[in-house]
């Protein structure tokens, strides 16, 4: 991923360094592992571990030489254990391995890194629209379905939809994370010919990992693809996010807007202008881990016990859609923290066409009062297409027909067009908003 959209904690995580080290990491416990069955001495493992260094320099010069990064990765640090005195330890090193075993291995150690820090974004953006959810409970809008107005609605009901969803995120990252802390020490087509099976159960015991039921020389990618997967459908749900603030900004909308800094500057052309970039940044980003998912599938059918189409993409698409997926929801929290709320501007939203939305309400009040549905369907429709047209607004229509006035009477109506009924069932749900935040704040 590009720098520019790659926070610290995450780079530093997915670098050469880090990417060394837990080969290295994985190396040394299988030293160990061979150890404790009395494989090897414990004396020479414990000097092998205290002399094993490599400078990511030296890796890339061989690597240059050898065209193989394992290789390469193994020479360098065999060189560094030889130069410190301890050259006759260094035969202890990837004794029985192929290179998967390292590289699988190692890399589930990153990849579960990888997914709790964004995991730890992902709680955090779900208790923030908790917090969001119940401080808008009351903030009444209309609702929207087709992009056309529908019935009142708030925006505390809106952000708790949104909550519950990364609810389910979490729940999927969780899972996530156990379906790619695997690890194999199993021989280069997994059938252990080199290796004893009890070295691959203590490797993974001391690294935390469950070691793979049956492997080929590789991992199998379906893993991959689950994880890969997870992370698009969560950015599917940034982008839903996105996507209603990007809508709520438009100038004919303007009921919701993104931060905009001192100083900030919208468009080099245009001084009045206050585009949502950050939300279209997001919407972009999400069709990146759509794409990553892509891979994901087309990673898991290998030839016969394992080719490497796999790695390459793989290089690419594991550390991409974790660093992406932790950006996208930090930048989600940037633009909730700092939202801006137009609530005169929804209720004028709202009350345009003279209290068309409440179409529906007049339609059960008429049913109730003695006119049949389809008579009252009509009624209503009629005077709904007409305020549509400008000709007058809907509740001015109404009043004016004579057979709507005899049943529903001036008090009725009053009743009628007032936004508050959305809200008198609405606890319900802000109820478990407050449950989810407690179930959150307890994990």
């Amino acid at each position: 991923m590009i720098e520019r959209y790659t926070l610290p904690e995450m780079g530093a995580l997915w670098n050469e360094e880090a990417k060394f080290r837990a080969w290295l990491r994985v190396e040394l416990a299988v030293c160990r592992a061979r150890a404790s069955l009395g494989e090897i001495p414990q004396e020479e493992v414990q000097e092998l571990a205290e002399k094993a260094d490599f400078t990511v320099g030296r890796i890339q010069e061989i690597e240059e030489e050898t065209n193989h990064d394992v290789i390469a990765f193994v020479t360098a640090v065999s060189e560094t254990v030889a130069e410190r005195g301890a050259a006759n330890v260094a035969r202890h090193f990837h004794f029985g391995l192929t290179s998967s075993d390292v590289l699988d291995t190692a890399g589930a150690l990153q990849l579960k890194e990888a997914l709790r820090l964004v995991r730890e974004e992902a709680k955090a953006l779900a208790l923030l629209l908790c917090d969001m959810a119940l401080a808008h409970r009351e903030t009444v809008m209309v609702g929207r379905t087709h992009g056309v107005h529908a019935e009142p609605t708030t925006l505390g009901h809106k952000l708790a939809v949104w909550a519950f969803e990364m609810e389910r995120n979490l729940e999927r990252l969780d899972h996530a994370e156990e379906v790619a802390s695997v690890g194999k020490i199993s021989g280069a087509v997994g059938t252990y010919a080199n290796v004893d099976p009890k070295v691959e159960a203590l490797t993974c015991e001391e690294l935390d990992l469950q070691p793979a039921p049956a492997s080929t020389q590789v991992v199998q990618r379906d893993r991959h693809a689950e994880v890969l997967s997870t992370l698009a459908i969560l950015g599917s749900t940034i982008e839903k996010i996105a996507l209603e603030v990007r809508g709520a900004q438009r100038t004919e909308v303007r009921e919701l807007a993104e931060p905009f800094r001192t100083g900030q500057k919208g468009s080099s052309a245009m001084p009045h202008k206050r585009n949502p970039i950050l939300a279209e940044r997001l919407s972009g980003m999400a069709r990146l881990l759509r794409g990553y998912a892509g891979v994901g599938f087309e990673n898991n059918a290998l030839w016969q016990e394992r080719d490497i189409s796999h790695s390459s993409a793989e290089r690419v698409v594991l550390p991409d859609s974790t660093t992406l997926a932790h950006y996208m929801i930090r930048t989600t929290r940037r633009i909730l923290d700092g939202l801006q709320v137009d609530e005169e501007r929804m209720l004028e939203n709202l009350n345009s066409g003279g209290g068309i939305v409440y179409s529906g309400r007049v339609l059960l009040a008429l049913v109730e009062a003695g006119m049949g549905r389809d008579e009252a369907y009509a009624v209503v429709q009629g005077a709904a297409m007409r305020a549509w047209e400008g000709e007058l607004g809907f509740r001015e229509l109404l009043e004016a027909d004579d057979e709507v006035r005899r049943r529903l009477g001036e008090d009725l109506l009053d009743g009628l067009f007032d936004p508050s009924y959305a809200l008198r069932n609405l606890e319900v749900v802000f109820d478990r908003v407050e449950d989810l935040r407690r179930r959150l704040e307890s994990v």
